[in-house]
């Protein structure tokens, strides 16, 4: 992969401007525990804790059973993300410059990087949208006042947006900080949870089963939920102090960032019903204190996935786009992500639109994961080598598309199309070395 000769100054700014060429060495500092803090900050929040809520809830599995099963498809999916952290940690550059050479360059260009964009702009919302409900919530609730939904989503959008602009030391910065409140308010909700637990029996965990085909389902929606990351990974990595702590710190934050998130998950969901802990557990108390302490845990919780969201969707946008540059192409992102941010049809037929947006993602990121562990065996391909669009990925991408839509929703369409769509890619390549690529 090509090195970009940078034209960005070395000197101390306050915005990030790095963008599509490589991060030099010397400001590479990054290590694995700092990376274990970030992932772990971005884990904890109200849409992560949808899938093990609802393996307990709609699926009928039990407490532990819901517990374990997540977490095995999840861990699964972090596992390929960090091996696609390894090109940026690498090379110093950005997911989408990375993928050029599994996909091709206007594949990357044309295809991926508007999709990873799209994606990362609906969770921006989504997650702001959530945040925003649950703020309005628990002020109202606790602080006795309310504030229109429009304006809480809009100040939140604009906070994540102006970090995420910043840039990777904002987000380094901001995660760090957080993490005190944030595990004061999962420890308070803990004990708010098995204080509720000794106060009245568990409502679903009893009834709970630990069918096998529930389990395995309810594995591949963790699995599909989060596998999309490996076409933004790198985006994080870049500014690791070596390729083996990024890919370790994202693994060991991630995974332990999970557990947290499915005991909360499937706990409150076993006990309460509740899909939503931060909503849950402050009806378990009536304390002012407790309740700021929840609030202000779910507030940092939405605003560290979300410096992510728009931290790696502005990078997909700058590579669509490469005359923008780093900071117009993040303000774009950002601006749209504000203006989605005030829709809340966006969460209320979140089904539709994450079914429709897994039909395209899924199958590509098999197309990446296959090609980068199996095809290239962990080493990008270098400028002279790179071509305009591989035509092996893309027919293998558009039958992963067709199998997706194709497959009842109880089969899991996600994890079948991915497995399918890896395995014909590997078949293709091995079997038709003559495919141009």
């Amino acid at each position: 992969m090509a090195n970009l000769d940078s034209t960005v100054p070395l000197r101390n700014t306050k915005i990030e401007k790095f963008g599509l060429e490589a991060v030099p060495l010397e400001l590479r500092k990054t290590k694995w525990y700092e990376y274990m803090i970030i992932q772990i900050a971005f884990s904890v929040n109200a849409g992560n804790f949808l899938v093990p809520a609802l393996a307990v809830i709609e699926g009928g599995l039990s407490f532990t059973a819901a517990f374990l099963s997540t977490i095995i498809g999840a861990a699964l999916a972090f596992l390929f993300v960090s091996f696609l952290s390894l090109p940026g940690a690498e090379r110093g550059i950005p997911s989408q410059f990375a993928i050029r050479s599994i996909i091709g360059i206007k594949g990357a260009r044309f295809i991926s990087s508007p999709l990873r964009t799209i994606t990362s702009l609906y969770w921006f919302s989504v997650q702001t949208i959530g945040g925003a409900l649950v703020v309005q919530f628990l002020l109202e609730r606790f602080l006795t006042f309310s504030i229109p939904f429009s304006v809480i989503a809009m100040v939140l959008a604009s906070i994540m947006t102006l970090l995420a602009l910043i840039g990777f030391e904002a987000v380094k910065k901001a995660t760090k900080y957080f993490m005190p409140l944030l595990l004061t308010g999962q420890v308070l909700m803990f004990i708010l949870l098995v204080k509720g637990l000794s106060d009245k029996p568990i409502l679903y965990a009893s009834e709970g089963t630990w069918d096998m085909s529930m389990m395995i389902f309810f594995a591949s929606l963790a699995f599909v939920q989060y596998v999309s990351g490996v076409s933004a990974s790198s985006d994080m990595t870049r500014y690791a102090i070596t390729p083996k702590q990024g890919f370790w710190g994202l693994f060991a934050g991630n995974v332990s960032g999970f557990i947290l998130t499915a005991f909360f998950g499937a706990f409150t969901a076993s006990m309460s019903g509740s899909l939503n802990p931060f909503i849950a557990t402050s009806s378990m108390t009536s304390s002012a204190l407790s309740g700021s302490i929840i609030l202000g845990a779910a507030i940092v919780s939405m605003i560290s996935i979300n410096l992510s969201n728009a931290y790696t969707g502005g990078f997909s946008l700058l590579n669509s786009l490469p005359k923008l540059g780093r900071i117009k192409s993040s303000l774009i992102f950002g601006v749209a992500g504000i203006m989605l941010s005030l829709t809340p049809a966006l969460v209320e037929q979140a089904k539709d639109y994450i079914s429709l947006i897994g039909a395209f993602v899924i199958p590509l990121s098999a197309v990446i994961v296959t090609d980068f562990l199996f095809i290239k065996k962990l080493k990008i391909d270098g400028e002279s080598t790179l071509t305009t669009y591989n035509k092996a990925a893309f027919y293998c991408i558009a039958a992963g598309i067709l199998l997706y839509f194709l497959l009842p929703e109880p089969f899991s369409p996600g994890f079948l199309s991915f497995v399918f769509t890896g395995c014909l890619y590997i078949s293709l390549k091995k079997t038709f070395k003559k495919v141009p690529a």
